[in-house]
């Protein structure tokens, strides 16, 4: 009986562990859109850049993150320098001067400049109906994320109309997400 119990601990804490976002591409995010409308979340990065690959290692393997993104957006992973072809608001976008034998900085995909992505990483909100909510551009830990998830969620960044009102809104900010 001790040793089952074990295993099954021992499972359990495997499957928490092993908890991810579940990433789509924007093919996949746009699509769920249509049936289920939900706010998509996008982290745009590049293969090279190490606060992205940081955000990767440390923020979203938080699993309050983690929780939290999968609950309440689709969630997209997007190469900003990639080769993807990209349907959006009735446009094809892609990354004409895409070269595979460059091993760092590749040339920007379309996608990216029609968003406004300027560095890297860049997460961008996208409401129900793909209109840019707001990007938030550099590493966030878990818990300076979780700021903009529910600002994002909860739809209070309609009532920010200024620099002052979003000070004064972080500064209420009450962070649950652990470290």
């Amino acid at each position: 009986m001790k040793k089952l119990i074990i295993v099954i601990i021992m499972l359990l804490s495997i499957t928490t562990y092993a908890q991810k976002i579940n990433w789509m591409s924007f093919e996949e995010a746009l699509t769920a859109q249509k049936t289920t409308p939900k706010k998509i979340f996008v982290d745009a990065y590049t293969t090279w850049c190490g606060p992205c690959k940081m955000l990767d290692k440390n923020t979203f393997q938080n699993k309050d993150v983690v929780k939290y993104i999968n609950d309440n957006f689709y969630a997209v992973k997007f190469n900003a320098e990639g080769n993807e072809v990209v349907n959006f608001k009735g446009e094809t976008f892609t990354n004409p001067n895409f070269d595979s034998n460059k091993k760092g900085r590749n040339s920007s995909h379309q996608l990216s400049g029609y968003l406004g992505v300027r560095a890297y990483p860049t997460m961008l909100f996208l409401d129900e109906e793909n209109n840019l909510i707001t990007p938030v551009v550099g590493y966030k830990t878990p818990q300076q994320l979780e700021l903009f998830l529910k600002l994002i969620k909860k739809e209070d960044y309609k009532n920010i109309k200024s620099q002052e009102a979003f000070t004064e809104y972080a500064s209420n900010f009450k962070p649950e997400f652990k470290e």
